[in-house]
């Protein structure tokens, strides 16, 4: 394809969408076809749609259909139901038995040390997405590292990681990914001293733009995600894990994309001594990112907080903010005030 005066290679996304071009979109098209009522309810979880939505379960195995068929989970064809892509990625009581799709199940592997050199066991989640979240977020936290809390009398374990912030990361990994890719899945990697967290397809927006804008690349799953409360409402699923980050002391995610994958890194607990200048300047951008979606402003006190650094430590944080501005990742919001004290500074994009 021709970008600007030169010539790049398509993706194989790029193609797909190409070729796919005049077809039903890929969640509407037929995964199983020429069903019986009794063999729909083999297949998928249909009580489990009730039960997280919150609705009492209908009297007859007709009404609790035309409400798959409503959500069109399934389609009606020659007296026969069909089950759609859609309806098999979020209720199937096994992806294994979808063909291609089987090929999605989340897998989550957990490794001996901070590389991939030794795995240590793998787990993969062969639900469909929405009846088997609460499960793939139970396996992950139980793999992850704990921390160890030292009480007056007694020892406590606590995780590593936020648990919110882990189902928020998961939930987007799965709304977000590249569904017609098949031969790709979702990744969740465990290891010592972080977590990492990939979905196939390339990012539709810039990767330091998570916090602020939102596209989905797929609605309809998504729509249906949001009404089960397995993912937040538009773009603020980011904003909440960089708020956990912070609440819980940990270094800035890191999100990062490549021409076929998303990936976002979060990282167990560091000192502020141990962080490196990239470390600290992607914190410093952040923190002004959720500041200023929450309409506040970045000042050397907040950044300050946000390190729990005393007062007394105020140059280091100008150090930072200094980093920052260099790096154009934040600019002052009013060039008037000379004041350094008193400054207050915004996302670059702001």
């Amino acid at each position: 394809m021709r970008v600007g005066e030169s010539l790049e290679p398509m993706t194989e996304e790029r193609l797909r969408k190409i070729f796919a071009e005049g077809s039903s979109e890929f969640l509407l098209r037929n995964a199983k076809e020429g069903l019986s009522d009794d063999s729909i309810i083999q297949y998928l979880d249909v009580p489990c749609y009730f039960t997280m939505m919150d609705l009492p379960l209908p009297s007859t195995r007709e009404k609790m259909l035309e409400r798959f068929q409503e959500e069109q989970l399934i389609c009606r064809e020659n007296n026969l139901w069909n089950i759609t892509n859609l309806g098999a990625l979020l209720f199937a009581n096994d992806l294994n038995d979808f063909g291609d799709l089987k090929r999605k199940t989340p897998r989550v592997i957990v490794y001996s040390g901070n590389n991939k050199l030794e795995a240590e066991r793998e787990h993969i989640n062969e639900k469909g997405y929405a009846v088997g979240f609460e499960s793939l977020i139970k396996s992950i936290n139980s793999k992850l590292p704990k921390n160890e809390i030292i009480g007056q009398a007694f020892r406590n374990e606590t995780s590593m990681y936020p648990e919110l912030a882990i189902r928020e990361l998961v939930a987007n990994a799965l709304i977000h990914q590249n569904v017609e890719d098949v031969h790709s899945f979702i990744l969740i990697e465990i290891f010592k001293d972080r977590i990492e967290v990939s979905n196939p397809g390339n990012h539709l927006i810039n990767t330091d733009r998570f916090i602020d804008e939102y596209k989905s690349r797929n609605e309809r799953m998504t729509d249906i995600m949001r009404r089960l409360r397995i993912c937040e409402e538009r773009s603020s699923g980011i904003d909440k894990v960089i708020s956990l980050v912070e609440a819980w002391q940990l270094p800035a995610p890191d999100f990062r994309a490549t021409r076929e994958h998303t990936k976002v890194i979060l990282f167990a607990h560091k000192s502020f001594e141990d962080m490196d200048r990239k470390e600290r300047v992607r914190a410093c951008y952040q923190h002004a990112c959720l500041l200023y979606v929450s309409n506040q402003k970045m000042t050397n006190q907040s950044l300050r907080e946000r390190f729990k650094l005393p007062e007394s430590r105020a140059d280091a944080a100008s150090r930072i903010i200094a980093d920052a501005m260099n790096d154009e990742v934040i600019k002052v919001d009013n060039p008037e005030n000379r004041s350094r004290r008193y400054a207050k500074y915004i996302p670059y994009w702001a």
